[in-house]
C-alpha cells in the first residue's frame, strides 16, 4: 500500500507540475487546445530561434491567461543595456516570474558567460522579478567540472529564490543530489525537473527541429539519456516519481514543484498528467493548478 503522506506530496506536485516547451511554430496551438488557461507553462531559449522568439510567445500566451515563465538565457543577451530593454518588456508583461540558464550560445553574445553574470546585473537593477529560477545538476555537467556546478549554485543562491534540475533520468541520483545539496547549505526551494512520457522517435524529431548545431550538441549531452528512452524497462516518469516519493514527502528537502520537459509533446503530457492524477487522487487535494 501506498504511503498516504507520499502520495499527498506526489498529488500536489503533479496537480500543480509547469510544463516546459520549446517556442516553435506550433506549439502555441498545442497549448491553447490541450492546456487551460491558469497552468504554467515555461519557454525555453533557442540560439538559433534567438530571445525574440521567446519573448513574443511569452507576450501572446500570457494574454491567454497562462502563467508564463520565460528563460532568459545568459549568453544569448549582449549585455546590460539589452538585459534593460527585456526587463522592461517583460514587466509591462505583467511576468513576475524567470528562468535564468546559462545557455548554449557558442560564443556568447556579449558580456554574459555565465548565469551568474546575468544574475548579478539583475540584483543591481532591483530584483525586478519576484520569482528567479536557476539550474541544479543533478548529474554531471557535460562540459563543466562537478566542483564547478557546486561553486555556481553557491553563487546563484544570493540571486535566485529557486532551483530546478536539470534532465535527469535516475532517481536515486536526484535523491542523492537533493541530499548533498542541502547539506551544502544551499536552500533554495526546489522543482524536480521531470521528463515526461517521451517517446523516442518523437523526442528525435524535436531535437532535430531545435537547429543542426543546437540539436548535436543536445544529443551528445543526453546520449544516456536516449539510451535509457529507447531500452524496454528503462525510463518510465511513473516509477521515477515512485523512487523520489520520499525525497518529495521529506520537509527537509524543500521539493515545491514539479517542472516537467515535455519537448512539445502536451497532448501525451497532458494526457499522461491527468492519469496520474487519477492514481494519486484524494477529494481534499482537488482545485485548479496554482502558479508556480
Amino acid at each position: 500500500m501506498r504511503n498516504k503522506a507520499r502520495s499527498r506530496a506526489l498529488h500536489t506536485l503533479v496537480r500543480d507540475a509547469r510544463y516546459e516547451v520549446l517556442p516553435t511554430e506550433k506549439v502555441e496551438a498545442a497549448i491553447a487546445e490541450h492546456l487551460s488557461p491558469g497552468h504554467t507553462v515555461t519557454i525555453t531559449s533557442s540560439p538559433r530561434k534567438g530571445l525574440s522568439a521567446t519573448l513574443d510567445l511569452t507576450e501572446r500566451l500570457v494574454e491567454q491567461g497562462y502563467h508564463v515563465v520565460p528563460h532568459l538565457a545568459a549568453r544569448m543577451v549582449s549585455g546590460r543595456g539589452e538585459l534593460a530593454e527585456i526587463v522592461d518588456r517583460l514587466t509591462r508583461a505583467r511576468i513576475d516570474n524567470i528562468f535564468v540558464p546559462a545557455g548554449d550560445a557558442d560564443p556568447p553574445a556579449g558580456d554574459y558567460h555565465g548565469a551568474v553574470d546575468l544574475l548579478e546585473d539583475l540584483t543591481e537593477m532591483g530584483r525586478p522579478f519576484e520569482h528567479v529560477g536557476v539550474t541544479g545538476y543533478p548529474q554531471a555537467h557535460p562540459t563543466l567540472h562537478d566542483d564547478i556546478t557546486v561553486q555556481a549554485m553557491w553563487d546563484k543562491r544570493r540571486h535566485a529564490t529557486y532551483v530546478v534540475s536539470n534532465l535527469c533520468f535516475d532517481a536515486g541520483v536526484l535523491r542523492r543530489w537533493v541530499a548533498r545539496m542541502r547539506t551544502r547549505g544551499v536552500t533554495l526551494p526546489l522543482l524536480v525537473g521531470l521528463p515526461g512520457p517521451v517517446e523516442r522517435t518523437k523526442l528525435l524529431t524535436m531535437a532535430a527541429k531545435i537547429g543542426v548545431g543546437e540539436s548535436t550538441r543536445f544529443l551528445s549531452k543526453h546520449r544516456s539519456s536516449f539510451a535509457r528512452i529507447a531500452t524496454p524497462g528503462g525510463y518510465n516518469p511513473e516509477r521515477f516519481l515512485e523512487r523520489i516519493s520520499g525525497t518529495v514527502a521529506d520537509p527537509v528537502s524543500q521539493v515545491q514543484g514539479l517542472h516537467i520537459f515535455t519537448f512539445n509533446q502536451i497532448a501525451e503530457t497532458e494526457a499522461w498528467r491527468r492519469r496520474l492524477l487519477e492514481t494519486y487522487d484524494d477529494p481534499s487535494l482537488r482545485q485548479q493548478p496554482s502558479a508556480t
